[in-house]
């Protein structure tokens, strides 16, 4: 996606992973790139995790303050 391309996701990207995570009960609070997948900084249950999403911005890995 372009996204991807650009090393950055765009606005309309940002925007529907923001829309999706808080459907699932997140708090979205920061989205960058890292090792070529999105990073989603977040809140859950007052957990802060760090998301990893992949193409299909699904969340392949989760990193939380444990």
């Amino acid at each position: 996606s372009a996204a991807f391309a650009s090393g950055m996701p765009d606005d309309a990207t940002k925007a529907q992973i923001t829309e999706k995570l808080t459907a699932e009960g997140y708090e979205v609070r920061r989205i960058d790139m890292e090792d070529g997948m999105i990073e989603v900084y977040a809140l859950k249950d007052g957990k802060k995790l760090e998301l990893y999403l992949d193409e299909a911005l699904n969340i392949a890995k989760v990193h939380g303050d444990d």
